[in-house]
């Protein structure tokens, strides 16, 4: 892109001189004496005024590629933010829902251990009956331990991700 910039402008300064019209020699006045300026001396004074011109556009152009960039560099840290934003809530649902499970097994295992308790006291039950129940009490239990170690999980990784 630069190459072609400058290719352009050495092209334009080469083929201004072929266009150009004859410059009648300017007279400047001053108020002491009179001055006046030849075409050669017209013609290096438009030659510095258009690598003036260009050093500006270089200037220019390299100012907003700058530009560009902190654009693009502010939207990848945009997005980067939003997305760790939707890992912490992801997690927090998570987190939740796991809450959730847990209290629901907690209200299962209470409903259990009562019609246990209830059946036994009822003397309804045979020696094997009690042992199936223990033995759902017994897993359910286990269930609850497991859910209480996926929360403290879902819980340190919460807070690694804050």
């Amino acid at each position: 892109m630069k190459v072609k910039f400058i290719i352009i402008a050495f092209l334009v300064i080469c083929f201004q001189g072929i266009n150009a019209q004859e410059v009648q020699p300017t007279i400047v006045l001053d108020s002491s004496k009179v001055k006046v300026i030849s075409p050669e001396e017209q013609k290096l004074i438009e030659k510095a005024e258009l690598e003036r011109k260009l050093k500006e556009d270089k200037l220019t152009l390299k100012e907003k590629q700058r530009a560009e960039k902190e654009q693009k560099k502010l939207e990848k840290e945009q997005k980067r933010f939003e997305k760790e934003q939707k890992k912490i809530a992801s997690t927090e649902k998570s987190l939740i829902k796991v809450k959730d499970k847990k209290a629901k097994a907690i209200k299962d295992l209470d409903k259990m251990e009562a019609k246990f308790a209830k059946n036994r006291a009822k003397e309804k039950l045979s020696p094997v009956e009690i042992e199936k129940e223990n033995v759902k009490i017994s897993k359910q239990q286990l269930k609850i331990k497991e859910l209480e170690e996926d929360i403290l999980k879902a819980e340190k990784k919460l807070n690694k991700l804050r």
